[in-house]
């Protein structure tokens, strides 16, 4: 079997990474406190370009496409209600009372030849229903355990293992083609890091300047998933709605550091 080539950034390197990361983790949360009944999709777009530009970044995010595929347009996911993750904000939608948006957000920094930091966050649009709210509550609580299993000499199978451990027993879906990844030298870097247990991991250890984004992605039905029809988004295969959340980690000595 062949292991993933997975890159130790330095010391001068993760500095940098960590500097981005708290710019754009600050940008995201000025996004999601815009979010209320009657923004638009749009109106996020247009603030997270003049943020990101405020600051000396570059969406990571904008022009951003691997193998035959097509570029992304946008700076933002912005994925509402059945879509989990990849909807584009423009064309505008407006966001009504009830609806639930995960906003995801990755940039360079500095914008040119620097490093690259993501991040997502699942915010309620006005009031939700309760079963919602939990959907939320506890996508972000897997986050957190998830980065609790991150520390030299544990396994990238661990993040999955506890993340899947902590949320099979609400019954809601874990997705299964969308994982997290290694960061800061690209957008998207080796390892994959699935939000469920792969033995096939269990042979990559963790090691002290790795750079991680751990990113659980949650449903209430299941975990199956299809397109969205405008060739971005990626929806629930059932419709049941889903939560995103994400930070970028640096692995430090004893353990690790968010740095969104």
């Amino acid at each position: 079997m062949v292991l993933e080539n997975v890159t130790i950034k330095n010391p001068e390197e993760i500095a940098v990474i960590i500097k981005g990361g708290r710019l754009l983790g600050s940008i995201l949360q000025q996004l999601a406190k815009m979010v209320k009944p009657g923004i638009t999709t749009g109106d996020l777009e247009f603030k997270a370009d003049e943020l990101i530009k405020k600051v000396g970044g570059r969406s990571s995010f904008k022009g951003y496409h691997s193998k035959n595929e097509m570029p992304f347009p946008c700076i933002l996911c912005t994925s509402v209600n059945d879509e989990i993750v990849h909807a584009a904000p423009l064309p505008p939608r407006v966001l009504s009372n009830g609806d639930i948006i995960g906003i995801d957000i990755g940039m360079e920094y500095p914008a040119k030849n620097g490093f690259y930091t993501d991040t997502a966050v699942t915010v309620a649009v006005g009031k939700i229903n309760a079963e919602n709210k939990k959907l939320i509550e506890v996508t972000q609580k897997a986050l957190q355990i998830g980065i609790k299993a991150v520390k030299p000499g544990n396994k990238i199978s661990d993040i999955g293992r506890m993340i899947e451990n902590y949320v099979k027993p609400y019954g809601y879906g874990i997705v299964r083609d969308l994982v997290g990844h290694g960061v800061g030298y690209a957008v998207h870097e080796s390892p994959r890091i699935p939000n469920y247990f792969d033995p096939a991991l269990s042979k990559i250890e963790i090691k002290k300047g790795m750079v991680l984004a751990i990113e659980p992605m949650i449903t209430l039905g299941a975990w199956k998933i299809v397109e969205g029809n405008n060739g971005f988004s990626i929806k629930t295969a059932d419709g049941s709605w889903a939560a995103h959340f994400e930070h970028t980690i640096v692995v430090t000595k004893s353990g690790c550091e968010i740095v969104t």
